[in-house]
């Protein structure tokens, strides 16, 4: 600490002047002995006291903040424990709207894997690659039980990251003879379409990509609906990502009140998703009520799959990573 300027003005609230010092700093008529800056008594090389730091910051984060704001950026701890993969985990991660393009993704995250037995730090992640595959595989999971049986055609709406996760797990798993993508940008759409290993239609308009698709998958930053429900076919799924905050919308109310609703969590849907939140939609099940088959699929009709994304599958791929990484050395 030795070196660090005071806060300009600051002034503690005792010292430790001599009674006759005059100093006038509350608490020097007593001689408290508390340590103190900008004072008589005190050399003014000496560095502040440590409870001057902690109160100079928040003093610049109140008068940085308005009365009923709050900052846009977010930061979000995301732990789990899993007894089966014997596995703990914590995932931070960072979220900021951009306003315009930018190279720096939207979501960044960090994974931390601790030995669950003593709690010593086992290894540091790239959460944001974890974050991209592991809500698709689950998107993939959902796909593979609410889809209709004969899915020829797969849409994506966004271009981000996300986007690209989604696609190479689906084109991997599963096989569609038409992919369609839309983006806002079409700069975009038209670069994710060169860029990855397959025939891709970009589309001019949402409308366009989504008519006639049987899976459909939301990976968007959108705040207001961006797909309708009369431009979907009936029996088509949709795998909505996006809308991650109670305020957002990427689906209206038409599709989400007239399709069945799958969600990775009740609790988080219901505090979280603005699509399910705005539109008073009911939630059906949870996914993994239906892979334990509590609950059935019903591909017939047509299905919505709500993913925000759970710790817990942060926590089984961080592990997955790590073991395959032990193995190999």
């Amino acid at each position: 600490m030795r070196g660090v300027p005071p806060p300009p003005g600051y002034r503690s609230g005792a010292c430790d002047c001599p009674p006759a010092s005059g100093c006038g700093t509350p608490g020097a008529a007593a001689g408290c002995g508390e340590p103190s800056v900008n004072h008589p008594g005190r050399a003014a090389s000496q560095p502040p006291p440590l409870p001057a730091l902690p109160e100079a910051a928040w003093r610049r984060w109140w008068a940085a903040v308005p009365e009923g704001a709050q900052p846009c950026p977010f930061l979000g701890v995301m732990p789990a424990y899993s007894a089966a993969d014997d596995a703990l985990t914590t995932k931070l991660v960072t979220f900021y709207e951009h306003k315009k393009d930018s190279s720096v993704p939207s979501h960044q995250a960090t994974v931390l894997l601790f030995d669950p037995r003593n709690g010593s730090l086992k290894a540091v992640l790239d959460g944001s690659v974890i974050t991209a595959k592991r809500t698709a595989a689950v998107s993939a999971i959902a796909t593979k039980l609410l889809m209709p049986a004969f899915a020829e055609v797969l849409c994506i709406l966004g271009a981000g990251v996300q986007a690209y996760s989604h696609y190479d797990i689906f084109t991997e798993l599963f096989t569609f003879k038409e992919v369609r993508i839309w983006n806002r940008t079409k700069e975009k759409a038209v670069k994710f379409a060169n860029s990855v290993n397959g025939p891709v239609q970009v589309c001019s308009s949402a409308q366009e990509a989504v008519t006639g698709a049987d899976v459909i998958i939301t990976v968007t930053m959108a705040t207001t609906p961006i797909l309708f429900g009369d431009w979907v076919k009936p029996g088509a799924h949709i795998n909505a990502v996006g809308a991650s905050r109670p305020d957002w919308r990427e689906l209206d109310d038409e599709l989400m009140k007239n399709s069945v609703l799958f969600v990775d969590s009740r609790e988080a849907a219901l505090t979280e998703s603005g699509d399910v939140i705005l539109s008073g939609a009911e939630i059906f099940a949870e996914l993994g009520e239906v892979v334990k088959g509590t609950k059935p699929a019903l591909p017939e009709k047509t299905t919505v799959f709500k993913s925000l994304g759970m710790a817990v599958e942060d926590t089984v791929a961080a592990k997955f990573v790590y073991d395959s990484w032990s193995a190999g050395n």
